[in-house]
């Protein structure tokens, strides 16, 4: 192999740099030509592309995002949009690829895969909802982001004698909401995995407030519910002032963490050492502290195991 290209999809996260730049050092070493498609699947039909070498990934360790930046691209799910990015594929000489991103990201790399393009797959998001991997790109970063705000809001939140409703990330995850919860220890955590009893949590809050206790932390899963129209009823409902903070794009942002640093680069590594040695139509991810390589046919029909063990300590934990 001696051209490989690099694309990063879907949702930005801090990690993508790191991956990017491991995966570079890691190709140029084994005298593999790289090249770094701009904007995700929407760079690769238009042939967007952009020689990658040590200097083109210098100073970008530390830094959140991806500078080959990210963009939606429905064209690419249809046959046509498909055969265009193989044409740009094959016009630029490029025999292996890295893509980077969340679940239609690495559809979307199953279906490169599909076409008989030697293709790894990274997992980046910070929902931590794809399966097989223990922790995907950006989730601790995400997970520090959220404690630091949490923790600023909670001084406040005790300085008025309020409840705050926090609304983080996760549609279909309550990862977030749960870790943080648990870690900056807030009342309560709402997740779209497990139901839960509003006029029961009302009640509870009341008893607090009761008891001399004149603050509380709801953190919210966005697909459990909406942070402005909870706050409303728990402030109907228990007459206390409620106020409402949804996080959103400020948990993706920022420096990666150490945690995340070098889980970027063990992953660019391995994505580059996977394609050289052949095992393509995979996703790298990690398994009890190892880098393990899953078909991509797996990977985007299995489901992420749920979080039982962390909802469970949750709930000893009185969150």
């Amino acid at each position: 192999m001696k051209k490989i290209g690099i694309l990063t999809s879907g949702g930005d996260c801090p990690g993508m740099n790191a991956a990017i730049r491991a995966a570079v050092r890691t190709a140029i070493r084994m005298n593999i030509e790289v090249v770094g498609f701009r904007k995700g699947y929407l760079g690769l039909m238009k042939g967007d592309a952009i020689p990658l070498d040590t200097k083109a990934v210098s100073g970008i360790l530390h830094r959140g995002g991806t500078f080959l930046q990210s963009a939606r691209s429905p064209e690419f799910k249809t046959p046509a949009g498909q055969r265009t990015a193989l044409n740009n594929l094959k016009a630029l000489g490029v025999e292996g690829m890295v893509v980077m991103g969340g679940d239609g990201s690495l559809t979307g790399a199953l279906a490169l895969h599909g076409l008989g393009v030697p293709v790894v797959g990274i997992p980046a998001s910070i929902d931590n909802d794809i399966p097989f991997t223990d922790m995907s790109l950006g989730v601790d970063t995400a997970l520090n982001n959220i404690i630091y705000a949490v923790d600023c809001i909670k001084d406040t939140a005790s300085s008025h004698a309020r409840a705050f409703v926090i609304e983080v990330m996760g549609r279909n995850s309550g990862y977030l909401a749960s870790i943080s919860a648990i870690a900056t220890g807030a009342e309560y955590a709402l997740v779209p995995e497990r139901e839960y009893d509003l006029a029961e949590i009302c009640q509870q809050l009341r008893a607090r407030y009761e008891e001399g206790r004149d603050n509380a932390i709801i953190i919210l899963a966005e697909g459990a519910g909406h942070g402005r129209e909870i706050a409303d009823s728990i402030k109907d409902a228990i007459g206390f002032e409620t106020r409402a903070t949804v996080l959103g794009h400020y948990q993706r942002g920022g420096a990666p963490t150490v945690f995340d640093r070098l889980l970027a680069s063990r992953f660019g590594k391995k994505s580059v050492e996977l394609l050289v040695a052949g095992t393509w139509g995979v996703m790298v991810g990690l398994s009890c502290n190892a880098v393990l390589a899953t078909p991509l046919e797996d990977v985007i029909k299995g489901e992420k195991r749920p979080q039982d063990e962390v909802l469970r300590l949750a709930e000893v934990l009185g969150v």
